[in-house]
Protein backbone atom coordinates (compact mmCIF):
# COMPACT_ATOMS: atom_id res chain seq x y z
CA UNK A 1 0.00 0.00 0.00
CA UNK A 2 2.84 2.15 -0.83
CA UNK A 3 3.02 4.25 2.53
CA UNK A 4 -0.14 4.67 2.95
CA UNK A 5 -0.09 2.03 5.43
CA UNK A 6 -3.07 1.92 7.02
CA UNK A 7 -6.83 1.59 6.74
CA UNK A 8 -7.34 5.32 9.23
CA UNK A 9 -4.27 7.06 7.17
CA UNK A 10 -5.64 6.30 3.95
CA UNK A 11 -9.17 7.33 4.74
CA UNK A 12 -8.03 10.50 6.02
CA UNK A 13 -5.76 10.98 2.58
CA UNK A 14 -8.83 10.45 0.45
CA UNK A 15 -11.28 12.59 2.37
CA UNK A 16 -8.74 15.65 2.23
CA UNK A 17 -9.43 15.71 -1.40
CA UNK A 18 -13.25 15.50 -1.54
CA UNK A 19 -14.15 18.73 -1.57
CA UNK A 20 -12.14 19.78 -4.28
CA UNK A 21 -13.25 16.53 -6.56
CA UNK A 22 -16.57 16.93 -5.96
CA UNK A 23 -16.39 20.68 -7.60
CA UNK A 24 -14.42 19.10 -9.92
CA UNK A 25 -17.00 16.43 -11.28
CA UNK A 26 -19.95 19.21 -10.52
CA UNK A 27 -18.21 21.46 -13.42
CA UNK A 28 -17.93 17.95 -15.18
CA UNK A 29 -21.75 17.02 -14.72
CA UNK A 30 -23.28 20.15 -14.52
CA UNK A 31 -25.46 17.61 -11.43
CA UNK A 32 -25.14 18.01 -7.75
CA UNK A 33 -26.16 14.51 -7.23
CA UNK A 34 -24.17 12.86 -9.51
CA UNK A 35 -21.17 14.79 -8.76
CA UNK A 36 -21.16 13.36 -5.02
CA UNK A 37 -21.64 9.61 -6.72
CA UNK A 38 -19.12 10.24 -9.25
CA UNK A 39 -16.96 11.41 -6.14
CA UNK A 40 -17.74 8.51 -3.82
CA UNK A 41 -17.38 5.65 -7.03
CA UNK A 42 -13.57 7.43 -6.97
CA UNK A 43 -13.10 6.71 -3.58
CA UNK A 44 -14.12 3.26 -3.79
CA UNK A 45 -11.90 2.61 -6.73
CA UNK A 46 -8.99 4.03 -4.79
CA UNK A 47 -9.57 2.06 -2.26
CA UNK A 48 -9.78 -1.60 -4.38
CA UNK A 49 -6.72 0.25 -6.27
CA UNK A 50 -4.69 1.33 -3.79
CA UNK A 51 -1.90 -1.81 -4.46
CA UNK A 52 -1.25 0.14 -8.27
CA UNK A 53 -0.65 3.53 -7.09
CA UNK A 54 3.39 3.21 -7.34
CA UNK A 55 3.75 7.24 -6.08
CA UNK A 56 4.94 8.02 -9.64
CA UNK A 57 2.50 10.54 -9.46
CA UNK A 58 0.72 12.41 -6.42
CA UNK A 59 -1.95 11.00 -4.68
CA UNK A 60 -4.15 14.22 -5.71
CA UNK A 61 -3.51 13.35 -9.77
CA UNK A 62 -4.12 9.72 -9.20
CA UNK A 63 -7.09 10.59 -7.98
CA UNK A 64 -8.33 13.16 -10.21
CA UNK A 65 -6.84 10.57 -13.24
CA UNK A 66 -10.01 8.51 -11.94
CA UNK A 67 -12.48 10.92 -11.12
CA UNK A 68 -12.11 12.00 -14.82
CA UNK A 69 -12.77 8.65 -16.44
CA UNK A 70 -15.58 7.81 -14.25
CA UNK A 71 -17.43 11.48 -15.43
CA UNK A 72 -16.27 10.29 -19.06
CA UNK A 73 -18.10 7.35 -18.71
CA UNK A 74 -21.10 8.93 -16.98
CA UNK A 75 -21.01 11.28 -19.97
CA UNK A 76 -20.25 8.54 -22.58
CA UNK A 77 -25.01 8.24 -21.90
CA UNK A 78 -25.00 11.36 -24.38
CA UNK A 79 -26.55 13.41 -21.71
CA UNK A 80 -25.97 17.55 -21.56
CA UNK A 81 -27.55 19.24 -18.51
CA UNK A 82 -29.05 22.90 -19.62
CA UNK A 83 -31.07 25.74 -18.13
CA UNK A 84 -34.33 26.43 -19.64
CA UNK A 85 -32.79 30.03 -21.41
CA UNK A 86 -30.59 26.93 -23.44
CA UNK A 87 -33.06 24.87 -24.64
CA UNK A 88 -35.99 27.46 -25.97
CA UNK A 89 -36.50 31.34 -26.90
CA UNK A 90 -38.19 33.45 -23.71
CA UNK A 91 -42.28 33.05 -23.76
CA UNK A 92 -44.32 36.08 -23.66
CA UNK A 93 -47.14 35.70 -20.49
CA UNK A 94 -49.57 35.71 -22.38
CA UNK A 95 -48.50 32.46 -23.91
CA UNK A 96 -46.53 30.65 -21.02
CA UNK A 97 -47.20 27.42 -20.17
CA UNK A 98 -45.77 24.64 -17.69
CA UNK A 99 -43.80 21.94 -19.35
CA UNK A 100 -41.91 20.18 -17.39
CA UNK A 101 -39.29 18.31 -18.48
CA UNK A 102 -37.23 14.46 -17.06
CA UNK A 103 -34.76 16.02 -14.07
CA UNK A 104 -32.24 14.43 -16.00
CA UNK A 105 -32.60 17.78 -18.47
CA UNK A 106 -31.31 20.15 -16.10
CA UNK A 107 -28.55 21.93 -14.52
CA UNK A 108 -28.48 21.82 -10.71
CA UNK A 109 -27.36 23.98 -8.28
CA UNK A 110 -24.92 23.41 -5.79
CA UNK A 111 -24.26 24.57 -2.01
CA UNK A 112 -21.34 26.29 -1.84
CA UNK A 113 -19.52 24.33 1.00
CA UNK A 114 -19.95 21.32 -0.87
CA UNK A 115 -17.44 22.22 -3.63
CA UNK A 116 -15.48 25.56 -3.09
CA UNK A 117 -12.09 24.69 -1.05
CA UNK A 118 -11.87 26.88 2.63
CA UNK A 119 -9.37 29.39 1.69
CA UNK A 120 -8.69 32.75 3.36
CA UNK A 121 -7.35 34.29 -0.37
CA UNK A 122 -10.35 36.62 -1.09
CA UNK A 123 -8.96 36.76 -4.91
CA UNK A 124 -8.62 32.99 -5.42
CA UNK A 125 -12.33 32.73 -3.49
CA UNK A 126 -13.67 34.94 -6.25
CA UNK A 127 -12.52 32.62 -8.83
CA UNK A 128 -13.70 29.77 -7.77
CA UNK A 129 -16.77 30.80 -7.59
CA UNK A 130 -17.22 32.35 -11.03
CA UNK A 131 -16.45 28.73 -11.76
CA UNK A 132 -19.34 27.32 -10.18
CA UNK A 133 -21.83 30.14 -11.50
CA UNK A 134 -25.27 28.73 -13.16
CA UNK A 135 -24.18 30.15 -16.40
CA UNK A 136 -20.61 29.10 -16.87
CA UNK A 137 -21.57 25.54 -16.10
CA UNK A 138 -23.88 25.66 -18.06
CA UNK A 139 -21.58 26.99 -20.98
CA UNK A 140 -19.32 24.07 -19.99
CA UNK A 141 -21.86 20.97 -21.36
CA UNK A 142 -21.60 22.51 -24.41
CA UNK A 143 -17.97 20.90 -24.65
CA UNK A 144 -17.28 17.53 -25.80
CA UNK A 145 -16.30 15.55 -22.35
CA UNK A 146 -12.78 15.37 -22.96
CA UNK A 147 -12.47 19.22 -24.04
CA UNK A 148 -14.79 19.93 -21.03
CA UNK A 149 -12.04 18.47 -18.97
CA UNK A 150 -9.17 19.97 -20.23
CA UNK A 151 -10.92 23.52 -20.11
CA UNK A 152 -11.64 22.21 -16.45
CA UNK A 153 -8.15 20.92 -15.29
CA UNK A 154 -6.06 24.18 -17.24
CA UNK A 155 -7.99 26.97 -16.95
CA UNK A 156 -10.02 26.59 -13.34
CA UNK A 157 -7.80 24.39 -11.56
CA UNK A 158 -4.18 25.93 -13.56
CA UNK A 159 -3.03 22.13 -13.98
CA UNK A 160 0.19 22.46 -16.85
CA UNK A 161 -0.63 20.94 -19.88
CA UNK A 162 1.83 18.00 -19.49
CA UNK A 163 0.40 17.09 -16.19
CA UNK A 164 -2.75 17.47 -18.19
CA UNK A 165 -1.44 14.99 -21.09
CA UNK A 166 -0.46 12.37 -18.72
CA UNK A 167 -3.48 12.58 -16.58
CA UNK A 168 -5.41 11.83 -19.94
CA UNK A 169 -3.00 9.49 -21.43
CA UNK A 170 -2.29 11.98 -24.54
CA UNK A 171 0.31 14.65 -25.70
CA UNK A 172 0.78 17.65 -24.86
CA UNK A 173 -0.51 18.72 -28.46
CA UNK A 174 -3.53 17.36 -28.12
CA UNK A 175 -4.21 18.91 -24.98
CA UNK A 176 -2.90 22.30 -26.08
CA UNK A 177 -5.35 21.40 -29.57
CA UNK A 178 -8.46 20.89 -27.31
CA UNK A 179 -7.99 23.93 -25.04
CA UNK A 180 -8.21 25.99 -27.87
CA UNK A 181 -10.97 24.69 -29.30
CA UNK A 182 -13.05 24.30 -25.80
CA UNK A 183 -12.35 27.74 -25.93
CA UNK A 184 -13.28 28.63 -28.87
CA UNK A 185 -16.54 27.04 -28.50
CA UNK A 186 -16.94 28.80 -24.74
CA UNK A 187 -16.57 32.30 -26.48
CA UNK A 188 -19.68 31.54 -28.69
CA UNK A 189 -21.42 30.69 -25.50
CA UNK A 190 -20.43 33.57 -23.45
CA UNK A 191 -21.58 33.41 -19.82
CA UNK A 192 -22.74 36.47 -18.68
CA UNK A 193 -20.35 37.67 -16.39
CA UNK A 194 -22.89 38.03 -12.95
CA UNK A 195 -21.11 38.96 -9.06
CA UNK A 196 -20.27 36.76 -6.53
CA UNK A 197 -22.19 36.54 -2.89
CA UNK A 198 -20.16 39.00 -1.01
CA UNK A 199 -21.80 38.94 2.92
CA UNK A 200 -18.71 41.80 3.54
CA UNK A 201 -20.13 44.20 0.60
CA UNK A 202 -22.37 46.45 1.75
CA UNK A 203 -24.36 47.89 -1.24
CA UNK A 204 -25.03 44.20 -2.26
CA UNK A 205 -26.51 43.69 1.33
CA UNK A 206 -28.46 46.38 0.77
CA UNK A 207 -30.03 45.02 -2.64
CA UNK A 208 -30.67 41.86 -1.31
CA UNK A 209 -32.30 43.15 1.82
CA UNK A 210 -34.34 45.00 -0.81
CA UNK A 211 -35.22 42.11 -2.56
CA UNK A 212 -36.04 40.15 0.31
CA UNK A 213 -38.74 43.47 1.17
CA UNK A 214 -40.22 43.30 -2.26
CA UNK A 215 -40.69 39.67 -2.42
CA UNK A 216 -42.10 38.96 0.42
CA UNK A 217 -44.25 42.05 0.55
CA UNK A 218 -45.24 41.27 -3.01
CA UNK A 219 -44.20 44.88 -4.06
CA UNK A 220 -44.10 44.34 -8.00
CA UNK A 221 -42.88 48.06 -7.65
CA UNK A 222 -40.32 47.81 -5.51
CA UNK A 223 -39.50 44.65 -7.47
CA UNK A 224 -39.33 45.65 -11.19
CA UNK A 225 -37.02 48.82 -9.20
CA UNK A 226 -33.76 45.67 -8.82
CA UNK A 227 -34.33 43.90 -11.87
CA UNK A 228 -32.48 44.76 -15.04
CA UNK A 229 -34.58 45.80 -17.84
CA UNK A 230 -33.24 42.02 -19.20
CA UNK A 231 -33.39 40.20 -16.54
CA UNK A 232 -34.81 36.69 -16.71
CA UNK A 233 -36.69 34.25 -14.79
CA UNK A 234 -36.70 30.40 -14.90
CA UNK A 235 -38.33 27.45 -13.08
CA UNK A 236 -36.92 24.07 -13.39
CA UNK A 237 -38.26 21.89 -14.31
CA UNK A 238 -40.71 23.73 -16.53
CA UNK A 239 -39.04 25.11 -19.42
CA UNK A 240 -40.14 28.32 -19.39
CA UNK A 241 -38.59 31.27 -19.25
CA UNK A 242 -39.61 35.12 -18.91
CA UNK A 243 -37.30 38.40 -19.63
CA UNK A 244 -38.09 41.82 -18.91
CA UNK A 245 -40.22 43.43 -15.96
CA UNK A 246 -43.57 43.48 -17.81
CA UNK A 247 -43.68 39.61 -18.69
CA UNK A 248 -41.90 38.75 -14.73
CA UNK A 249 -44.59 40.96 -12.91
CA UNK A 250 -47.15 39.24 -15.38
CA UNK A 251 -46.45 36.06 -14.53
CA UNK A 252 -46.32 37.05 -10.57
CA UNK A 253 -49.28 38.80 -10.43
CA UNK A 254 -50.95 35.94 -12.44
CA UNK A 255 -50.03 32.53 -12.26
CA UNK A 256 -47.28 33.36 -9.78
CA UNK A 257 -50.10 35.14 -7.40
CA UNK A 258 -49.99 32.09 -5.42
CA UNK A 259 -46.46 33.28 -3.92
CA UNK A 260 -47.92 36.05 -2.11
CA UNK A 261 -46.77 35.89 1.26
CA UNK A 262 -43.86 34.50 1.34
CA UNK A 263 -40.95 33.99 2.82
CA UNK A 264 -36.77 34.24 2.32
CA UNK A 265 -34.20 32.40 4.08
CA UNK A 266 -31.29 33.63 2.82
CA UNK A 267 -28.32 30.76 1.59
CA UNK A 268 -25.92 30.44 -1.32
CA UNK A 269 -25.81 28.30 -4.29
CA UNK A 270 -23.19 28.08 -7.45
CA UNK A 271 -21.35 31.02 -5.78
CA UNK A 272 -24.17 33.48 -6.03
CA UNK A 273 -26.73 34.82 -3.29
CA UNK A 274 -29.74 32.51 -2.91
CA UNK A 275 -32.34 32.14 -0.97
CA UNK A 276 -35.11 29.39 0.27
CA UNK A 277 -38.86 30.19 -0.39
CA UNK A 278 -41.33 29.04 1.68
CA UNK A 279 -44.92 29.65 0.77
CA UNK A 280 -47.66 29.82 3.06
CA UNK A 281 -48.72 26.27 4.20
CA UNK A 282 -51.98 25.29 2.96
CA UNK A 283 -52.74 22.73 6.23
CA UNK A 284 -52.57 24.84 8.67
CA UNK A 285 -50.21 27.78 9.57
CA UNK A 286 -46.26 28.16 8.96
CA UNK A 287 -44.69 27.83 5.52
CA UNK A 288 -43.55 24.57 3.40
CA UNK A 289 -40.68 24.74 1.19
CA UNK A 290 -41.94 26.19 -2.51
CA UNK A 291 -38.41 26.77 -4.26
CA UNK A 292 -34.71 27.64 -3.93
CA UNK A 293 -34.29 30.87 -5.27
CA UNK A 294 -30.74 31.77 -7.12
CA UNK A 295 -30.19 35.24 -8.11
CA UNK A 296 -27.56 36.32 -11.06
CA UNK A 297 -26.73 39.88 -9.45
CA UNK A 298 -24.92 42.49 -12.33
CA UNK A 299 -23.93 46.12 -11.93
CA UNK A 300 -26.08 46.47 -8.49
CA UNK A 301 -29.32 44.84 -9.69
CA UNK A 302 -30.62 41.45 -10.09
CA UNK A 303 -30.15 40.31 -14.00
CA UNK A 304 -31.68 36.73 -13.15
CA UNK A 305 -33.96 34.61 -10.85
CA UNK A 306 -33.70 30.75 -10.99
CA UNK A 307 -36.80 29.18 -9.19
CA UNK A 308 -35.82 25.55 -8.71
CA UNK A 309 -38.98 23.64 -7.48
CA UNK A 310 -37.84 20.00 -6.73
CA UNK A 311 -37.76 21.36 -3.39
CA UNK A 312 -37.56 17.70 -1.65
CA UNK A 313 -34.33 17.25 -3.36
CA UNK A 314 -32.54 20.54 -2.77
CA UNK A 315 -33.38 21.68 0.84
CA UNK A 316 -32.15 18.53 2.27
CA UNK A 317 -28.93 19.19 -0.15
CA UNK A 318 -28.65 22.76 1.43
CA UNK A 319 -29.00 21.64 4.78
CA UNK A 320 -32.61 24.73 5.22
CA UNK A 321 -35.73 23.78 7.25
CA UNK A 322 -38.46 21.66 6.28
CA UNK A 323 -40.65 24.19 7.84
CA UNK A 324 -41.31 27.79 9.18
CA UNK A 325 -43.46 28.59 11.96
CA UNK A 326 -46.10 31.35 11.42
CA UNK A 327 -43.14 33.86 12.61
CA UNK A 328 -40.94 32.54 10.08
CA UNK A 329 -38.44 30.65 12.54
CA UNK A 330 -37.22 27.42 11.47
CA UNK A 331 -39.22 24.11 12.77
CA UNK A 332 -37.25 21.42 14.16
CA UNK A 333 -38.05 17.88 14.11
CA UNK A 334 -38.83 17.21 17.60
Amino acid sequence: MSDLATKQDLDAQLERHRRELTGYCYRMLGSSFEAEDAVQDTMIRAWRNIEKFEGRSSLRSWLYRIATNVCLDMLNAGNRRARPMDLTDPTPVARAQLNARPEVTWLEPVPDGRVLPSVVDPAETAVERETIRLAFVAALQHLPPKQRAVLILREVLAWKASEVAELLGTTVASVNSALQRARATLAEQEPTASDAADPLDEEQQDLLNRYVAAFEGYDMKALTALLREDATMSMPPYDLWLRGHDDIVGWMLGVGEVCRGSRLVPTVANGAPAFAHYHPSQEGEGYEPWALIVLELRDGKVGGMDFFLDTKRWFPLFDLPARLDASGTPMTDE
